[in-house]
């Protein structure tokens, strides 16, 4: 959340930076013209409240019976409108924080310009794109040879974009979560919490996907309680209102979840296979940092994240997502495209973000920098780490097919499938 002293202070820069999004930054004006409303208001009011606290002292020291019954006349008319008063600011407090609640963050200096997907910068290359003797197949066929991926009888049970992993696919989509979630907590130095699927109105609200993504959430009935879309909501808000010690930062915390999204496929792209899905399962990565670490800890995040690919032995680029594409909350970003062979595309895995103090302020999570200091907001970052029942799956069978119609299963997942090497099709 933008704080309103900063809209006030740096309205230009503020401006400029929703316009780097793509954004229509007149609403900041509004805001202000609101904000000098609303000062002007309470300078008002609490001019005649002084004035009211004077002279009730005043009534109670007058002797002249028609001097006090004017007085408490006109302090009746200054009560009413103190009360008028203090009802209009009230309003538009609740206009500006309603207006703040759907802006974006202000992208960081150093995110590329532009406002479309052609305009990223290709941060960096890793990996070769392997060379076929044969015809690749695309990952629906390899699954359907193997008997480990059956979308029609998903598709019966859940509708479309709900695939059913079977067999030896099960082992390997539960190899790969737990593989996942070993190397973040006893190589990097996460600490695992297995986290609630539903969150609170408010829980979502506060790591930004509400209210402008609600269409696009999974909400339940009576409860107002929502599927949620990624782990980085409920591990976030673990800490919501609390105030932390310097020396608990940086906190690192890494989760499994499944993931629910309305909005997949929405626009018919990219929606055959695994590609794009309603519900897909996700490690996260989410860290609350002190301000002054956060550039250097989201580098480290990227870090962490492309070593699961690494060590998968993926061919992949990490591309930084110019101020139109950066999603609501974040001030920059890097995303992470695995390489799908028989599709010939870089297809998104993981999404690596610093939201600076947006998030932190609107669920209230500080840090006192010493023990004696005023409170303040922490960083919050969060970066997959990674979705993996959806495009990484994909990518693995895609990148290790042979000609047999088998499938090299990647080493470190082997001692997780009980030494298993190869996805073989049924004999």
């Amino acid at each position: 959340m933008l704080n309103i002293r900063r809209i006030r202070e740096q309205t230009e820069a503020v401006k400029a930076g929703l316009e780097r999004r793509g954004e229509d930054s007149t609403v900041i004006d509004q805001l202000v013209a609101w904000d000098s409303e609303r000062r002007a208001l309470l300078q008002e009011s609490e001019a005649l409240k002084a004035e009211r606290n004077r002279t009730s002292k005043t009534i109670g020291a007058a002797k002249d019976k028609e001097a006090m019954t004017a007085l408490r006349e006109q302090m009746r008319a200054v009560g009413q409108r103190i009360k008028e008063l203090d009802g209009t600011v009230a309003e538009i407090e609740q206009r500006i924080a309603a207006a703040i609640l759907e802006l974006p963050n202000v992208p960081h200096a150093s995110v590329p310009g532009g406002t479309t997907e052609e305009e990223n910068h290709i941060h960096a290359t890793w990996g070769e794109q392997p060379q076929f003797g044969f015809e690749p197949q695309a990952h629906w066929d390899i699954g359907a040879a193997l008997d480990i991926l059956d979308f029609p009888r998903g598709a019966k049970i859940a509708g479309a974009q709900f695939p059913l992993f079977k067999g030896d696919g099960s082992r390997l989509l539960r190899a790969l979560g737990s593989w996942m979630l070993d190397l973040h907590v006893q190589q990097h130095g996460y600490r695992e919490v297995w986290p609630p699927f539903v969150v609170r109105r408010e829980v979502i609200t506060g790591t930004g996907q509400l209210p402008k993504f609600e269409e696009d959430m999974y909400r339940t009935d009576p409860d107002d309680l929502f599927l949620a879309p990624t782990a980085e909501v409920p591990v976030t808000n673990i800490h919501k209102d609390e105030i932390l010690d310097a020396d608990q930062l940086p906190i690192k915390y890494t989760a499994y979840t499944p993931c629910f999204r309305r909005e997949a496929g929405a626009a018919g792209k990219d929606t055959r296979g695994l590609l794009r899905l309603h519900q897909f399962e996700k490690v996260e990565m989410v860290k609350f940092v002190a301000p002054e670490t956060s550039y250097d800890e989201l580098e480290s995040l990227r870090e962490d994240a492309e070593e699961v690919l690494q060590q998968l032995e993926l061919p992949y680029r990490v591309v930084e997502l110019c101020g139109g594409e950066l999603g609501f909350a974040a001030t920059k970003c890097y995303d992470l495209e695995v390489w799908c062979p028989a599709i010939e595309k870089w297809q998104e895995v993981s999404s690596c973000s610093n939201f600076e103090d947006f998030q932190a302020r609107r669920i209230n999570v500080r840090y006192r920098p010493s023990p004696q200091a005023r409170p303040e907001f922490v960083h919050t970052l969060n970066g997959s780490g990674l979705a993996f029942s959806a495009r990484l799956y994909a990518a693995v069978l895609e990148n290790n097919q042979q000609a047999d119609g088998s499938v090299i299963i990647p080493a470190v997942l082997r001692p997780y499938l009980g030494g298993m090497e190869r996805l073989s099709p049924p004999s």
